[in-house]
């Protein structure tokens, strides 16, 4: 056959994948065929027999021969049933049945499988379960078919329960169909090499290697693929696990490692080893689990010349160094494409190579090893008196546990030889006291095999670790053995009298025990000829790496133990037992009502789905939330021209993963992002008529070509002022295009989502003499989140809403707030056959998530203090995964139930998903269901609600739960999605009436605040009846505000009235508070003085005063409120103004107060309130619509607020000019970088 022939078929391709993933031909589509029926008595074997009656050779399904089936002499979980098939046979399922006409029959069992009788390995569903249930009585059958067929020749049943009112009972059979193979077995020196031809087979489409292996080694080259120009591929087994290694090319002379995929693949179990190319990616795939591994580019067109199975061999010399590391083992049914290599190699075809010595069976010298499972296992082997060495082999994932211990034969001496921190340490005690310490060794958990000997000789004692590293000492004293060995643990303490474990216990593997040099038969021991054990498996080693594949989610980084694995989630931005919950909120929307403001934040737009976190920053200054991702020049920037080059090329870099930005455009309700180009003598589109000179790239991937510019509709070609009408130029369509030597400029946002982010800038016109341009591409903006406010009202139990299934096998998150009146009511429920999921209301305190995976119901409890029916939205948080389960509820602590550590952990679902009700129509929810999500994926209740009767879109009533958001007197106002804060009638500003306002007042500034005055007062001056100043007649005041000044005295706050009464905050020259009443115009003012101390000391002080009637109450800071008592009138009259600062009208006042106001008011106030009224707040937020007049310098700053260490400070703020623009432009030779802000722009150059 021509091994160069190429154009493989696709299809067979496949079939030929499919055979080696299954194993091998069967030549039939069924394999369900009786494997023991017809078995004579000698291919049974067991542990025991009860009689010989009761023997082995009687457990075959349905007959009743001898006494019904086979029973062991005693009914422990040290008894097994062996049964040999005769050949390597493909076995698909299993059945049993009790011992006829008996109280004996098993309730659950485990399957151990063996090509040869030794080395067996237990049979796993879902690669966790090892334990089948068994029978419920003597007669029935109980079947089950292997979720994956298995290649074997011997099965073994270890029973692990049976019926308490009887004993262990059993007839079995097995299923399955004929199996054949090609098997080839290399030395360690030994390979096969294969010529393709010059030709290779590279250009097959589909190009598939696969093939099944079984290794005595935990290294070793397995598979090697040769190409022109030194490119090869290779797969190597390294400490058990298969390496993809690149060597050749452009990626350098050292083996690049492109994949690394599962481990303990030198356990001496068949493995299945397939990878498929795809022209410029490979998939690998080891047993179960598959990796997409992407290729250089110099492998792209790379065709096999050369392939060689178990060594190295290069088309050149320069690889000879690899020759030392062959793969020793064995190797079944591989398949190149079509090709059958092995059988190619039986043939002695003439383009295989045989190196070595090659034999086509599989011999398998196996070593016996014993697995010590629990806390209750150990070994005892007898030891000769005086025995001076001891050596074995373990492997394990714990850092701790008794390896070995030993009495000395000097009386009261003990040894222990035990892992510590995964060093290996060795302790002799004696009389109370530590006689001897020794350590060797380091990170002996990683799962390898280490080879340990104790050795004791000639006054001499060491300890050796993988034959390599050995730590000695000369004790005065001998250390031998006095009559045996214990190894793993010890007996129960009733029973040890000789043996004692300070430690914890072992749990893993041992194997090639020797004493004095003598090996131990380890069969012998099983069948209880040697020494003593109690539960070990004998002849496997039962390890499984827990990590591989990682259960661990989005990075987190997988350690285990014997029985769990552990995940550490730091820096991954994640959070669970795997990792599955994002820790960060999935929009600015989420963060700002938890009450947050602005500033940097991380955001998970999926939560706990594939895509990461991202930082943006979240601007909530205003109504809308913007979520603001910056790019890498968000400056304006001088185009300077390159000599020869007719179009200027910018690219812009986003700070985020392509998948984020996209995510975050699409979660958003609107984005924009602004374009400008300033221009002089430099065209932008030209017509709609020709060609644009410039253009840019928007959207997804490197974007798609846009020729309109910003405050334009895509396709006009147009920039905002041909949209408005107003170009300076009515013949063009764009300012620039007018052609003029005068800066102009047209800019303006993009509004079409499909279209941003905005990735390229090309421009066209900069090459004229005399043009000249600048642009700038703002960062992207974005606000509203279409999934956090997504609702569905659900007004009867019956109401529904039905979903696709949920698909969440090995992990599950589901969020969602809700809200309702009702006690209790059905949440969430997805059934399957037998598993199941849901989320309820138990009562109107108690929230319940509870589930079925095939391990019996599991349920999750969190009990609230107070009523979860009180109409306010309440948070639910539910994960489960292979672990754990977990539930939240508001900001209460999580309750979680552990997974069962051999459990089933598949959630397997078949019906629709139902969201506010049940399948059965009954237990169903009323009230509100909001944003809710299940791994990360928002349902879209709206819009299902719209279809769905009893169900209506959206829910009302957000100020219950939001309102205390709103600060500072503001007031919650509702919104179809949401709410608002309404801070008309507070002091400060913001989206939740959060922020200080501000102003720096400087030597003659004023603001002067004029009530409403009385009717008629105008017209008539003299006497009026009372009642026409009531309404700005007080009878109490409430004031507040904030100060920071170094001036003494100073007036803070003057309120006149038309009766010339007043009230006055005043810094006397003592640094301390006065405040003055004049409530009385015949009377002298009142002057209640606070006892507290520098407040003119620069600190930002708050002023809290409260008046009712003749009670004055005064707080300033946190100092202890003052009370004073008025002797004067109780009521304020006809008030008439408020003054911040200087006083102007100083003939109102009294002489004494004239005086000390005269310097007015130098510093800072802020958030000033006087009963309703906002003075500060009007004179700089509303000057033109409210009855404030300002007088001198008055700067809003952030002067009150506690960080604030200038209060004079200022950001100076200019508008972008022409002169701006060329002048910067001009300011340097190699280029200009304009510094811009949004709304007033600051302009620096760097």
């Amino acid at each position: 056959m021509d091994l160069g022939t190429r154009g493989v078929a696709w299809i067979i391709a496949q079939v030929a994948l499919l055979v080696s993933s299954s194993g091998g031909i069967t030549g039939e589509g069924v394999c369900d065929g009786p494997l023991v029926s017809n078995l004579p008595p000698s291919s049974f074997r067991s542990s025991s027999q009860l009689s010989s009656s009761h023997a082995p050779g009687f457990a075959k399904l349905n007959r009743r021969d001898g006494a019904g089936g086979w029973s062991p002499l005693t009914s422990d979980r040290d008894q097994w049933l062996e049964v040999d098939v005769g050949e390597r046979t493909r076995i698909a399922g299993v059945a049993t049945q009790g011992r006829y006409g008996s109280s004996d029959w098993l309730t659950s069992y485990l399957l151990m499988f063996s090509d040869t009788g030794h080395n067996w390995k237990q049979y796993r569903q879902e690669d966790s379960t090892g334990f089948f249930p068994g029978n419920s009585n003597a007669d029935s059958v109980v079947q089950y078919k292997l979720q994956q067929t298995v290649i074997a020749r011997f099965l073994r049943l270890i029973p692990l329960d049976w019926n308490p009112s009887g004993r262990i009972g059993l007839r079995l059979e097995a299923y399955g169909c004929p199996y054949t193979s090609d098997v080839v077995s290399l030395d360690g020196s030994s390979s096969l090499t294969y010529q393709l031809g010059a030709g290779g087979l590279g250009a097959a489409p589909g190009e598939v290697i696969a093939l099944k292996l079984k290794t005595f080694r935990n290294s070793g080259t397995l598979l090697h693929g040769a190409g022109a120009d030194g490119l090869s591929l290779s797969l190597e087994l390294e400490r058990g696990r298969l390496l993809l290694l690149l060597r050749g090319g452009a990626s350098s002379s050292e083996p690049k490692a492109l994949a690394s995929l599962s481990s303990l693949l030198d356990d001496q179990h068949w493995h299945h080893v397939a990878m498929e190319r795809r022209s410029s990616h490979l998939n690998l795939t080891v047993d179960k689990h598959t990796k997409e591994v992407q290729l250089p580019a110099d492998f792209t067109h790379w065709d096999v010349h050369q392939l060689s199975l178990g060594a190295s061999h290069s088309l050149g010399p320069q690889n000879a160094a690899a020759a030392g590391r062959n793969f020793h083992g064995c190797v079944e049914n591989a398949l190149f494409n079509e090709l059958n290599l092995i059988d190619l190699a039986k043939q002695n075809d003439h383009q295989v190579t045989v190196r070595g010595h090659v034999t086509f069976s599989c011999s398998e010298p196996a070593p016996v090893a014993v697995t010590f499972p629990g806390p209750r296992s150990f070994l005892r082997l007898p030891a000769p008196p005086g025995a001076a060495s001891v050596s074995f082999q373990f492997r394990t994932w714990n850092r701790a546990g008794l390896l070995l211990t030993f009495d000395l034969a000097r009386e009261g001496g003990v040894a222990w030889l035990h892992l510590s921190d995964a060093r290996l340490r060795l302790q002799v005690h004696g009389a109370g006291r530590s006689l001897l310490e020794l350590s060797a060794g380091s990170a002996l958990s990683d799962g390898q095999w280490h080879v340990v000997e104790l050795s004791a000789r000639r006054g001499r004692v060491s300890v050796t670790v993988d034959e390599e590293e050995e730590a000695h000492v000369s004790p005065s004293f001998p250390v031998a053995v006095q009559s045996h060995l214990f190894f793993g643990g010890c007996p129960a303490a009733d029973e040890a009298h000789d043996c004692r474990n300070p430690f914890d216990v072992f749990q893993g593997c041992m194997r090639l025990f020797a004493v004095n040099g003598q090996s131990v038969d380890l069969t012998t021991v099983q069948q209880k000829q040697l020494g003593n054990y109690s539960n070990l498996h004998v002849d496997m080693c039962g390890i499984i790496d827990r990590c591989s594949p990682s259960r661990c989610e989005h990075g987190g980084r997988c350690s285990q133990s014997w029985t769990v694995f552990h995940c550490n989630c730091s820096d991954s931005g994640y959070t669970g037992a795997t990792c599955h919950s994002s820790v960060y909120e999935q929009s600015c929307e989420a963060y700002k009502h938890v009450g947050n403001s602005s500033g940097h934040f991380y955001i998970d737009v999926d939560g706990s789905g594939p895509i990461g976190p991202q930082q943006v920053y979240c601007n909530m200054t205003e109504e809308n939330t913007w979520m603001v991702i910056q790019h890498n020049n968000t400056e304006l920037t001088r185009v300077r021209p390159t000599p020869g080059v007719n179009q200027h090329l910018v690219h812009f870099d986003y700070m985020t993963e392509e998948e984020q930005l996209l995510a975050a455009i699409a979660q958003s309700e609107h984005c924009e992002q602004e374009l400008s180009y300033h221009c002089r003598k430099s065209r932008l589109l030209n017509t709609p008529e020709g060609s644009p000179f410039s253009w840019w790239l928007g959207g997804p991937g490197s974007g798609r070509q846009q020729n309109y510019w910003g405050g334009a509709q895509p396709g006009s070609q147009q920039c905002a002022c041909g949209l408005q009408g107003n170009c300076v130029d009515p013949q063009h369509y764009c300012n620039c295009d007018a052609d003029r030597l005068e800066w102009t400029e047209d800019s303006g946002p993009l509004l079409h989502k499909d279209s941003l982010p905005l990735r390229s800038l090309v421009l066209g016109d900069i090459q004229r003499p005399g043009s000249e341009a600048a642009y700038r591409v703002g960062p992207l903006c974005c606000h509203g989140d279409k999934h956090f406010w997504n609702a569905a009202f659900f007004n009867k139990e019956t109401s529904y809403l039905h979903f696709p299934t949920f698909h969440a096998e090995l992990s599950a998150d589901i969020s969602f707030l809700f809200k309702t009146t009702a006690s209790s009511g059905v949440f969430l429920e997805n059934l399957g056959i037998k598993d199941f999921i849901r989320i309820e209301l138990s009562s109107s305190t108690q929230v319940v998530f509870s589930f079925d995976v095939g391990n019996g119901p599991l349920e999750v409890r969190v009990e609230s203090s107070v009523p979860l029916n009180d109409d306010r939205w309440h948070r639910v948080r539910a994960e489960r995964n292979v672990k754990e389960a977990s539930l939240r509820l508001d900001e209460l602590a999580a309750a979680t139930q552990e997974a069962p550590a051999d459990g089933h952990f598949h959630l397997q679902l078949n019906s629709q998903l139902f969201i506010g009700g049940t399948a059965s129509r009954q237990k169903g929810f009323r009230g509100c269901i909001r944003s809710l999500q299940l791994n990360g994926v928002t349902l879209d209740l709206e819009e299902r609600a719209r279809i769905t009767p009893g169900v209506h879109p959206g829910c009302p009533g957000h100020c219950s739960s939001y309102g205390a958001l709103c600060r500072n007197q503001g007031r919650c106002v509702e919104r179809p999605s949401g709410f608002g804060c309404d801070c008309s009638l507070s002091a400060h500003t913001g989206v939740f009436c959060h922020a200080e306002v501000s102003a720096s007042f400087r030597p003659g500034t004023s603001v002067r605040y004029t009530f409403k005055e009385p009717y008629g007062f105008i017209r008539n001056s003299s006497a009026l009846p009372s009642s026409i100043y009531g309404d700005t007649t007080l009878r109490g005041e409430n004031v507040s505000l904030s100060f920071r000044t170094n001036q003494s005295p100073a007036l803070l706050l003057y309120v006149s009235s038309y009766h010339r009464e007043y009230l006055a905050l005043l810094i006397n020259k003592y640094d301390k508070l006065e405040v003055r009443y004049k409530l009385d115009s015949s009377r002298e003012a009142e002057v209640l003085r606070s006892r507290v101390r520098s407040l003119a000391n620069g600190q930002l002080h708050s002023l809290s005063i409260m008046r009712t009637a003749d009670s004055v109450s005064v707080q300033i800071d946190r100092n202890a409120r003052e009370d004073f008592n008025l002797t004067s009138d109780r009521e304020f009259n006809a008030v008439k103004s408020l003054v911040l600062g200087q006083v102007y009208d100083s003939h109102e006042l009294d002489p004494d107060l004239a005086r000390l106001a005269s310097p007015g008011f130098t510093g800072c106030l802020s958030v000033v309130r006087f009963n309703s009224v906002s003075p500060l707040k009007a004179a700089l937020l509303h000057p033109d619509t409210s009855p404030v007049t300002t007088t001198g310098p008055l700067v809003r700053s952030n002067c009150g607020s506690s960080a604030s260490a200038n209060p004079y400070a200022a950001e100076n703020t200019h508008h972008l000019s022409e002169e701006a623009v060329a002048g910067a432009a001009d300011s340097d030779n190699n280029g200009a970088v304009l510094h811009v802000r949004l709304g007033f722009i600051k302009v620096s150059v760097d």
